[in-house]
């Protein structure tokens, strides 16, 4: 194989499918990036058997090198740390029979050692038989919403990724960790069947990295999906599991409404909760009818703080409190100027919402207060 590119295509290109290459791994060839030639294009393919990424890349292929069908798999660091120290120039990649790599430029050359792309796992190939036409814009604004909720216990291995619902109206999409929950239905994505399916994090990530305005393909198959851009693709093993009854959890009878300025009672948070305590991040907030006294306190290490904001508050007085890195996330992944909080009691869970939903798109994020002993 030998071919002729840009450094900094070739590392843009790189960039995109490192994701799913694993730092460490039982198998080494699995820290390598699987080089192939693809018509006139060169395709690159990472995985961690989880979750794969393939990007095909224009070059100028020479014919002398090793056969057209050879596949070389490339070690991922070295190759990633030399095309960052270089400039954007031409470079020429040549890989021989041996497998030995060669990469020249007109200031230098550069060797190293490749394996036989035989031994790279296979990657799925997924069927056309379910796919699902998206804009790239409104799946990256679905993760970028939801992933922030989503669970890191690996005992409740569902609730480790999105859960999508997709129908002939609209799509939701929900993550939950059990102390906070977000669903999002988006409008503009839509499906003939009903099809509902759990992505873990993870590849929601990697997918948002690689989205943009462009339309998306999403592919599902035989327990995998496949998220197509253009000349990327991310695909991954869905979660074989029951996604928990969210729509249990969302109170419906919350009837006190607090309406506050987001930005302002976000960097309250923010500030206030820098003097909870380390172990619980417990902030209080005294709710009256046109202010909020947000407070904490960390009785170890002698430190408190208190702020008032704004708000707009229809019931009787009451006091709740919350982790202030969980209200944090909520308040920093809305959008509007000014949110509502739906309340009931302060044992009971609060839901948030913007007070004017964006276009096309409804979201609602729950959070779960902390007990304060002013009411344990």
């Amino acid at each position: 194989m030998k071919f002729t590119v840009s450094s900094a295509d070739l590392l843009e290109a790189l960039n995109t499918v490192k994701g799913a290459v694993p730092s460490k791994s039982t198998l080494p060839i699995l820290e390598c990036i699987l080089f192939e030639q693809d018509g006139d294009a060169l395709k690159l393919s990472a995985t961690d058997l989880e979750i794969s990424i393939v990007q095909r890349l224009a070059v100028q292929f020479e014919t002398n090198g090793t056969p057209e069908e050879a596949r070389i798999a490339v070690p991922s660091k070295r190759l990633l740390d030399t095309l960052r120290a270089l400039p954007d120039l031409p470079l020429e990649f040549t890989a021989n029979s041996d497998f030995e790599i060669t990469l020249e430029t007109d200031q230098g050359h550069y060797k190293m050692v490749g394996h036989d792309g035989a031994d790279y796992p296979e990657l799925p190939e997924l069927s056309d038989e379910q796919q699902i036409m998206a804009e790239g814009a409104l799946l990256q604004r679905a993760i970028q919403k939801t992933s922030f909720a989503v669970s890191k216990d690996a005992l409740r291995p569902a609730m480790m990724g999105v859960y999508f619902q997709i129908s002939p109206s609209e799509t939701r999409a929900v993550a939950t960790d059990g102390h906070r929950l977000v669903k999002l239905d988006l409008h503009g994505i839509t499906s003939t069947d009903e099809i509902d399916f759990i992505v873990p994090e993870k590849a929601m990530k990697l997918a948002g990295r690689v989205a943009d305005d462009e339309a998306c393909t999403i592919r599902l198959d035989e327990g995998h999906v496949a998220f197509e851009f253009g000349d990327a693709r991310v695909l991954a093993r869905l979660i074989d599991e029951t996604y928990p009854n969210y729509e249990a959890v969302i109170p419906d009878e919350n009837d006190r409404t607090l309406a506050v300025n987001r930005e302002s009672m976000l960097n309250a948070v923010k500030r206030v909760g820098l003097y909870s305590s380390s172990m619980t991040n417990q902030i209080r907030l005294a709710i009256q009818s046109d202010r909020i006294n947000i407070s904490a306190e960390d009785i170890e290490r002698s430190s408190e703080a208190e702020e008032v904001v704004s708000c707009d508050y229809d019931a009787e007085e009451m006091t709740i409190g919350f982790n202030s890195n969980y209200l944090t996330e909520v308040l920093s992944n809305m959008d509007a100027d000014e949110v509502i909080f739906k309340l009931s009691s302060p044992n009971r869970a609060g839901i948030v919402l913007p007070q004017e939903q964006e276009e096309d798109e409804e979201i609602l994020m729950l959070i779960m207060p902390v007990m304060l002993n002013t009411y344990a």
